[in-house]
């Protein structure tokens, strides 16, 4: 088998699988709980919650454990509506964002927020005068994807955080796909709120994180107990905690080195696609994309047909995001960026690992 869907899971590292297997089996108490047992657990968490902390260069008590990315997404959205209604109502995402963000923003609409959609240009880079313009004395909150899960092109971040800084809004950034690939400094970039998942980096499915400045004020997402500093009830997945921080270490110690690789092996990839396959186009920026990420349209054939002929050579890929594998509608950020649904059909993307 040849596996080349790493945008839409990981294969866990063995060292990962070590780090977590004795909160299965021995150390398995409740960290809340007061006995000295569940203080080994408890330890591993504030321990996790630290290593992760240090990774993305921020306080430890401005992380937060969460079940996944897409609940980190739908907690800063919904979290910054609701808290900072009183000072506006408007917010300002793009059209590439994950769904998560996007029915969020759809749900956060019916209740009576105004939402404001940026459009791309046709490499899947936001337009950041279009952005601008957009932002009002209601606007709280601005929400953009690091890194497109899709198309792989990286957003200019730190340029929209310069922005937001400028006009006193909120910045979130959905950095799933970005974290342990691209460098992050939330502070330069001037990031309140940032999500995160441990599967996209060779860690456990199940847990992810949620940055927050500690100047930001939201309240909690999910009630019933004292977990989180009271923001988010439910007992903790120790396991799942400390392997998202043991894939953390391993990515920031290789992140270098993994990153000059990838990306020689998807530009070889990408060369030949072109260079031998006709009718073929590369989707988002030629250089401005994450390392492992290369994404095609292929012009005179259906996406889900062409899956099906590689999965019989044994080849893994997807057509798009894994969340939306079941539906038939051409992707939307292959519409955003300017192509036609009978060309939007035909895409494949290959994402690669180290």
């Amino acid at each position: 088998m040849i596996y080349l869907d790493n945008a839409a899971t990981t294969k866990m590292k063995s060292e990962v699988y070590e780090a977590m297997k004795p909160y299965f089996d021995e150390l398995y108490s409740n960290p809340s709980s007061i006995y000295s047992f569940a203080g080994k657990a408890r330890k591993a968490v504030e321990d996790s919650r630290k290593t992760v902390a240090d990774f993305l260069g921020v306080k430890a008590n401005e992380i937060y454990f969460t079940g996944g990315g897409s609940e980190s997404d739908n907690w800063a959205l919904k979290g910054v509506a609701f808290a900072y209604r009183n000072k506006g109502k408007h917010i300002i995402t793009t059209k590439i964002e994950h769904h998560a963000v996007l029915h969020t923003c759809e749900y956060l609409g019916k209740l009576g927020f105004e939402i404001s959609y940026i459009n791309v240009d046709e490499n899947g880079v936001v337009k950041l005068d279009e952005l601008k313009a957009a932002i009002c004395p209601d606007t709280i909150l601005i929400s953009v994807i690091f890194a497109n899960n899709e198309i792989g092109t990286v957003q200019p971040i730190k340029e929209i955080g310069k922005t937001v800084k400028e006009n006193n809004i909120l910045f979130h950034t959905d950095a799933v796909q970005a974290y342990g690939h691209i460098p992050i400094n939330v502070d330069e970039y001037n990031i309140d709120i940032l999500s995160a998942s441990g599967h996209k980096i060779n860690g456990p499915k199940g847990i992810g994180i949620m940055y927050l400045r500690n100047t930001v004020k939201i309240g909690s997402f999910i009630h019933g107990g004292a977990q989180e500093r009271g923001m988010r009830a439910g007992t903790h997945n120790t396991p799942g905690i400390v392997g998202f921080a043991k894939a953390t270490e391993i990515a920031e110690e290789n992140l270098k080195k993994r990153a000059v690789y990838e990306t020689e092996l998807r530009d070889y990839l990408i060369q030949r696609a072109l260079d031998e396959i006709p009718y073929t186009r590369l989707n988002g920026h030629r250089t401005q994309r994450l390392s492992n990420n290369a994404n095609f349209c292929f012009r005179f054939i259906e996406g889900e047909s062409l899956l099906i002929l590689l999965d019989q050579k044994g080849i893994c890929g997807s057509s798009g995001s894994a969340c939306t594998s079941g539906s038939l509608d051409p992707s939307h950020v292959l519409l955003a960026i300017g192509f036609p649904h009978e060309i939007a059909h035909g895409s494949l993307r290959l994402t690669l690992s180290d």
